[in-house]
């Protein structure tokens, strides 16, 4: 029974900081800069869509295929800054989720229309397959990747907005757009590095996400409703947050599934409306 609550502990882990990598970008976006991105889980799924092609159509490798997800969707989401969700910075809070999410539509049918309905899958190297046996248990080597990645994400984000010039750039440009303006500080080009840093973690998590629970035009979709729990429960614009939010719901998720799954599916949002009751704001939430 021990071991089976460390394993349901380890993959339910695994799980939340896979929802890490997909929601931390929404956190920053929506609590830095106030704009709500419903079309954060297409750039998920246009990261995914790029590693099944490049490692199927163009031979690479799949540490890889990783950062072009990751360039992939930060270069598209600049375009989009730069040409449409820059004119919605103002605008009210419906207009943006009315367009983001018409977004989501038409990149579900354009994938649709390129890769078809079915799972995409992706072959793994052989070192990142199989398990590993600790005190008896197994573990995924793949999760344990995942795992290391997030927690190295966590590392460099923290460090990046905490203790660089670019973090306090933003951090000055979230607090007082004019104040930083008069200072000389370039707030447009502020916030499109941290819209492309955000919607390239977004990618990065798609292409991580392949393994685990596959990919298809719904991808967008499926998970926009995790990553909105997470930076709900996490709070806006807390890395923190997002990591410990991620945390406890892959766990409660993986569990509810292992020991009751007649209402596992449930239970996230059992702990989404507990959470908030109690922390309104979420759990590391500043405002």
């Amino acid at each position: 029974m021990l071991g089976n609550i460390v394993i349901v502990l380890f993959d339910g882990f695994a799980f939340g900081m896979l929802l890490f990598v997909l929601s931390v970008g929404l956190s920053v976006t929506l609590g830095l800069m106030n704009f709500i991105n419903l079309a954060h889980g297409a750039f998920g799924m246009l990261g995914g869509y790029v590693t099944v092609t490049v490692m199927r159509h163009l031979g690479f490798p799949f540490l890889l295929a990783l950062p072009m997800a990751f360039i992939a969707a930060a270069m598209v989401s600049v375009v989009f800054e730069r040409t449409l969700f820059r004119r919605l910075y103002r605008a009210g809070e419906l207009n943006q989720v009315l367009f983001t999410i018409g977004l989501v539509f038409v990149a579900a049918a354009v994938a649709t229309y390129l890769f078809g309905t079915a799972q995409q899958p992706i072959i793994l190297p052989s070192w990142l397959r199989g398990s590993i046996e600790i005190a008896g248990m197994r573990f995924g080597v793949y999760r344990i990747f995942l795992i290391a990645i997030s927690l190295a994400i966590v590392a460099l984000l923290v460090f990046g907005i905490e203790r660089t010039r670019l973090g306090a750039q933003i951090r000055a440009a979230v607090d007082n757009q004019r104040v930083a303006q008069g200072l000389g500080l370039d707030v447009e080009r502020v916030f499109a590095i941290t819209f492309a840093l955000g919607s390239g973690l977004a990618g990065l998590g798609g292409a991580l996400a392949i393994e685990i629970v596959g990919l298809d035009p719904a991808f967008g979709f499926h998970f926009l409703v995790y990553v909105l729990i997470v930076v709900s429960v996490g709070g806006l614009g807390s890395i923190t947050g997002s990591f410990v939010g991620a945390a406890l719901l892959g766990i409660g998720d993986v569990a509810g599934k292992y020991f009751v799954p007649e209402i596992g599916s449930f239970l996230i949002y059992v702990l989404l409306v507990a959470i908030l009751l109690i922390r309104p704001t979420g759990l590391f939430g500043r405002r």
